[in-house]
């Protein structure tokens, strides 16, 4: 995939003289959200920019092992209101991994404090909602560290790419793929990792960090939601779970937990669609996942106000569990009635 040349150049003279600079990424931040986020800081602070990664809220304990993490502020337990300063005198925010600054919670209001600084979108979702000064919203790539790859590549070449950059980037690459599983996954994807392997990585140990240091409260949390949670219906095609607060507490629940939960599904034969409701203080957070051709991206901004990406979207519903899942199956009778299931 080739970023196009005027917006590369844009950019490229965008950054030409050094500027105090915000990256920002979504809430409950995932490996792609960090990964591109670090990495694209670490290239800015090579050029001589003063650089600032904020997260709206903390990630998951088993993204702690990631190259410079320790550097991003949490705007969330921000005592020191380091992050609303730093967003009031910035030149230039990027934004990535997210295509609306409602993905932000409550760091999207500081955004809009700031009226002269130059506003960049790196980010692979469908329809952005926001305006940029620029954007590099490309929704065929397979994850935003692909893109920000690419982006290194075409301002100045993948020898720039260092192996702290590399780590991070594979993690969103792998991640946002499936571990490389997905209907995004294309040559360059792989020729893109080749060289984030010649740097030096151990794709290995990045993996297990990834996908095997959980706790045991997690593995006892995820055998309760597929033993007693796990609803099948519609012909065996589509699966709900839930989570209630009080069940996260009894399994000593941390960040991240039911990261993935929702994909287990769609290993049984006949599914196509699979949803996971996670209830919060003030809202139930809405996954879901599909296979081949049903668009949970439609789904999901049709009946969730949400959305996302083709085979793997989200929303938000502000009803107790029990008519969030009434709603829910209800809409699939819907949407199967259309011949979108």
């Amino acid at each position: 995939m080739q970023i196009a040349t005027n917006k590369i150049e844009e950019l490229r003279a965008m950054l030409s003289t050094p500027a105090r600079i915000v990256i920002l990424s979504h809430t409950n931040p995932d490996g792609d959200a960090i990964g591109s986020s670090l990495a694209w800081a670490e290239i800015l602070t090579q050029l001589g920019h003063s650089v600032t990664c904020i997260l709206p809220n903390r990630y998951p304990y088993y993204l702690e092992f990631m190259p410079g993490i320790e550097s991003i502020i949490i705007f969330k337990s921000d005592k020191d209101n380091r992050a609303a300063e730093a967003v009031k005198s910035a030149d230039i925010i990027f934004c990535l991994d997210f295509h609306s600054l409602s993905r932000l919670d409550q760091l999207g209001d500081l955004i809009d404090e700031n009226q002269h600084a130059k506003r960049v979108l790196i980010d692979h979702h469908l329809d952005p909602s926001e305006d940029f000064d620029l954007m590099l919203s490309y929704p065929e790539a397979s994850s935003t560290c692909y893109l920000v790859g690419r982006i290194i590549e075409q301002l100045f070449s993948s020898e720039r790419i260092t192996r702290s950059m590399a780590e991070n980037l594979f993690v969103g690459m792998m991640t946002d793929t499936g571990n490389f599983a997905f209907s995004t996954v294309t040559p360059d994807l792989f020729r893109m990792v080749s060289v984030l392997a010649a740097t030096g990585i151990s794709i290995p140990d990045i993996h297990n960090h990834v996908y095997n240091s959980f706790t045991e409260g997690r593995a006892r949390l995820y055998g309760y939601v597929i033993n007693r949670k796990m609803k099948i219906f519609h012909n065996g095609t589509v699966a709900h779970m839930s989570l209630t607060e009080d069940e996260m507490r009894r399994f000593w629940f941390q960040q991240g937990d039911s990261e993935g939960f929702v994909n287990y599904p769609l290993t049984i034969k006949k599914m196509k669609m699979s949803a996971m409701f996670t209830q919060h203080t003030d809202f139930i957070r809405v996954s879901l996942r599909s296979r081949g051709d049903i668009d949970v991206n439609i789904f999901a901004q049709r009946y969730f106000n949400g959305g996302g990406h083709k085979n793997a979207a989200g929303g938000k519903s502000f009803v107790s569990m029990e008519e969030t899942i009434k709603h829910f199956e209800a809409s699939v009778k819907q949407f199967a009635k259309e011949g979108l299931l």
